[in-house]
């Protein structure tokens, strides 16, 4: 930690070395009237480059601050609507101007040409719009990099972004998605010189977009509007490596532009757990976390994967709009799994070990396309089908034992599974919308379905061992599992809006879901002659659930500049018909519960807001959790449904702050939000005298969790110098109550995060940036005191890039992990080192890598997991250390001619 002050300080320091400047002034219309989220900004007279910038109040004051001692610079204010102003000014210390009077533009003009550079932020109703070219990044950088320059956002070491303290959930190139919904094959591949500008707004649906209604300020969408010079050409990259263990890489990704219309077509292959195009420019396709098994799904292991897909978007005629994409996926992945595992009863505890090896092989295929017709201004009609197809085996090895309070054998336990899978989803929704004149009145007609089939053959053979008395018995269980399921879902949705006043709206509407559920499993015992031949009637099922969900409600809305607020309340009427037909039982149920949807939020200033949500929902239980049949396919944990269950009712809050200074180029953003459960569906568990464990379902009531957090950030620049920090502190707490031995008990956890992050910067030259983050763990049981536990893990880390000498990139990624209190027989302390030497050449279109990964090969998978009724250590197999050489070929050309290699700021000219 003392490293990381001593970082702080040394960078702080460095920075404050030059005495700067302070401009303050206020921007006015005609009237005197003020101007708020005017952009304000200087730039040097030599060579246009920008200084600073920053945004007025409300009130029309800005306050232009700055480190640098820029001699001779030009004021600039734009504002929409209104003629640029430019004054040139002698910076001196402090300095006070009078008051910038803007003046309406005068569309009447003509022949006049007034040429003036473009802001490098700007803020209109909804949102928020960088200029690429304002913000200076290295040359060949990405879109994540250009991210990172902007104010107020965030990027994690695993691609994430946050944008005011909000996360980013898609990123769209021109209005639409660059490849289905991963905003990092957009981030890590855009090349940042073709970027015009970035736009922030609320994340719309499409239906929101086309009538105008109010997105959702708690998630964010990133619009990239390419330039239009870039518009019409291609770029594309290859990367092909070698290493050592017979590690490999291979990669390619092309993307064409024409006007309206793109191509994206990608294509991979390795064994390094990449997904191949999700790009990192520094460490390649390694990443900066390839241990994790990332484009599988997590949770270790280490993966073959290969990777095709195709994207193509277009419009014709301002009509008809046209997004569609196919990708194909391979993956072999080898995991290994072990668990120590301490179970705590409400009168002693137990022990059980447990390893799992298994081999998956699995092909997926997924297409989705979206047809939009925009029949006129005021009426489209969308489409929007998606498929998905999985298609895998796999074989599986496990071993378990249980043992007593004193370490004493009870049972154990050995089973193989063959298994082959298929399950394959359709769905489609139809979206009709009539908007009536332009106020914001329409009729909203949907319909969509989905349709999921899942086949699985299983052939499962265990050998188990009880231990009584000093006695052994065993058991055999050679078995064939027969089981397909299939579900059916629709809903139709009718919705219209109509004004009731200027942004006061009236909205009422109709929500109707079925759902249809079955499953049907038919387990089969081996005979002499190894045929699955034999019927077991006690542990098959032929099952049928049905669901109908009605929700009529009704609400108002208004959706003001300074106050926005809505309101939703109706009837949710759900009805549950559960049907066994092998058992000849059923049952219907309905149940009627309010529902309510509420919001407010308060915006002062475009950067400063306070927001609060309150929202209820229903939960269906799932098909396993009702079906009243035995699972042993574990003999050691057996489980069998309950279909006496009722669905869930859960209460959510959500109160949110921001608040986001341009000046100083520093914000703070909170949050607080909370769950209410009612007939939370848990386990209700069993243990015999040889330790078996049988689980059922039950409603309980008195479920709640809880979580804050306050974030802060701040830049600081110097010339061509950055410092950047953020500071964070996250809690939580939740309350659980379960069954352990079928006797109920109720659990809180709590815990408290603080984290800081600091990044320094010498633009095309050096980048630091190091970080810390602590948690404090602690948890608390009513019927057994002795279980209640504190312990903290830590995670630290240093990442490094040095672009010196010309041509050379050096990366290294440091982090340190350390997790309290984990069994004996597992590390708790993790140090995983990366590097990276990169040479360009070629007139920087080609490249060539040395990575070594895990460089210390100190490497590990440990994680503790606490549950109601255990305690828990999990070791996962992962990658280790490797070397990898590889070589990377870019090619582009725009316009008729090859793509530069960097750019300065742009210019434009109005007429």
């Amino acid at each position: 930690m003392k490293i990381y002050l001593f970082l702080a300080v040394l960078f702080v320091s460095n920075l404050a070395i030059a005495q700067g400047f302070e401009i303050t002034g206020k921007i006015v219309d005609q009237d005197n009237a003020p101007l708020e989220s005017a952009t304000v900004y200087l730039e040097k007279v030599a060579d246009s480059s920008l200084v600073t910038y920053t945004i007025s109040e409300k009130d029309g004051s800005f306050v232009l601050t700055d480190r640098s001692e820029p001699g001779k610079a030009r004021l600039i204010v734009s504002f929409a609507g209104f003629r640029t102003y430019q004054q040139q000014l002698d910076i001196k210390g402090n300095m006070k101007l009078d008051p910038v009077k803007m003046q309406v533009m005068d569309n009447e003009l003509e022949e006049i040409t007034v040429t003036a550079t473009r802001p490098p932020i700007s803020i209109k109703k909804d949102t928020l719009e960088f200029n690429a070219d304002s913000f200076t990044t290295r040359k060949d950088a990405n879109l994540e990099e250009l991210m990172k320059k902007l104010p107020g956002v965030e990027v994690d070491n695993e691609g994430n972004i946050t944008i005011n303290g909000k996360p980013v959930q898609r990123i769209l190139v021109n209005g639409e998605e660059f490849f289905g919904n991963d905003p990092k094959i957009a981030t890590k591949n855009l090349p940042k010189e073709i970027i015009e500008k970035v736009q922030v707004t609320d994340t719309k649906t499409k239906s929101e977009e086309f009538t105008g209604k109010a997105g959702d300020p708690d998630n964010k969408t990133v619009n990239i509007t390419i330039k239009k010079d870039k518009n019409k050409g291609y770029f594309a990259r290859a990367t092909a490596g070698g290493g050592t263990d017979d590690r490999y890489e291979l990669s390619a990704i092309g993307n064409y532009f024409k006007d309206k219309m793109r191509v994206t077509a990608l294509g991979s292959s390795n064994n390094i757990n990449a997904s191949g195009f999700s790009y990192d420019e520094v460490f390649g396709m390694m990443g900066r976390n390839a241990g994790r098994n990332i484009f599988f799904g997590g949770g270790g292991g280490i993966t073959k994967a290969e990777t095709a897909g195709l994207n193509f978007s277009d419009k014709w005629n301002e009509k008809y709009t046209l997004n569609t994409d196919y990708l194909f996926e391979r993956g072999n992945t080898e995991s290994r799994t072990t668990i120590a595992r301490e179970n705590i009863l409400p009168d002693s505890r137990y022990f059980t070990n447990s390893e799992t090896r298994n081999n998956q092989l699995n092909d997926s295929h997924e297409a989705s396309a979206r047809f939009e017709v925009e029949f006129d201004t005021l009426t489209r009609l969308s489409i929007n089908p998606r498929f998905n197809g999985n298609y895998g085996k796999s074989n599986r090895l496990s071993t378990a034992e249980s043992l007593d309070e004193d370490q004493n054998l009870i049972n154990s336990t050995e089973n193989y599974q063959n298994e082959d899978l298929e399950n394959q989803n359709f769905s489609n929704s139809i979206d009709f919308i009539k908007r009536f004149g332009g106020r914001g009145s329409y009729l909203q007609i949907g319909f969509s379905d989905s349709h999921r089939k899942q086949q699985n053959d299983n052939f499962y053979y265990s050998e188990s061992i009880f231990v009584r008395d000093g006695m052994e018995t065993s058991q055999v269980q050679d078995q064939f599992i027969d089981e397909d399921e299939q579900e059916d879902n629709y809903s139709v949705n009718l919705s219209k809006r109509t004004v009731l006043a200027d942004q006061l709206f009236l909205d009422v509407s109709y929500d109707f879901r079925y759902s249809g559920s079955t499953n049907e499993r038919y387990v089969y015992e081996a005979n002499e002659q190894q045929n699955y031949s034999s019927l077991i009637d006690s542990l098959s099922s032929n099952f049928e659930v049905f669901s109908r969900r009605h929700r009529p409600s009704a609400g108002v809305n208004y959706e003001g500049d300074t106050w926005r607020f809505g309101s939703e309340v109706g009837l949710l009427h759900t009805s549950l018909e559960n049907t066994n037909f092998l058992r000849q039982t059923s049952f219907n149920n309905s149940y009627d519960n309010v529902f309510v949807r509420a919001n407010v939020r308060f915006e002062p200033e475009r950067s400063k807001s306070i927001s609060f949500r309150y929202d209820t929902d229903v939960n269906i239980p799932s098909i396993q959790q009702l079906q009243p049949v035995r699972d042993v396919t574990n003999p050691l944990n057996i489980v069998v449904g309950n279909p006496a269950l009722q669905p869930a009712f859960t209460q959510s809050f959500d109160l949110n702050f921001r608040n986001f200074d341009f000046a100083t180029r520093s914000g703070i953003f909170s949050y607080v939000n909370m769950q209410l459960t009612d007939n939370n569906v848990v386990a209700v568990t069993t243990i015999d005298e040889d330790l078996v464990r049988t689980t059922t379902y039950t409603n309980v009531d008195g479920r709640m969790s809880a979580n804050a957090g306050v974030f802060y950030n701040k830049q600081i620049k110097n010339e061509k110098k950055t410092f950047r920090y953020s500071l964070a502190m996250n809690a939580s707490y939740n309350r659980n109550v379960g069954f352990t031995n079928a006797v109920k008990f109720t659990s809180e956890r709590y815990t408290l995060s603080p984290r800081v992050r600091l990044d320094y910067e010498i633009e095309e030259f050096l980048n630091i940036e190091p970080y810390y983050d602590v948690t404090f763990n602690s948890s608390r049981f009513d019927i057994n005191p002795n279980r209640n536990e504190d312990f903290l893990n830590h995670q630290a880390g240093l990442e490094t890039t040095l672009y010196w000498p010309k041509n050379v990139t050096f990366g290294n990624d440091i982090s340190f992990n350390s997790y309290g209190n984990v069994s004996q027989g597992f590390d708790n302390t993790s140090l995983l080192w990366n590097v990276s030497l990169g040479y360009e050449f070629w007139k920087n279109q080609a490249s060539l890598k040395l990575k070594v990964y895990d460089m210390l090969d100190q490497n590990i998978s440990t994680s503790r997991m606490i549950g109601d009724d255990y305690i828990q250590d999990v070791n996962n197999l992962i990658l280790t250390r490797y070397a990898m050489l590889s070589f990377t070929y870019k090619l582009s050309s725009f316009g008729g001619g090859q793509m530069p290699n960097s750019g300065g700021r742009g210019r434009y000219r109005r007429h």
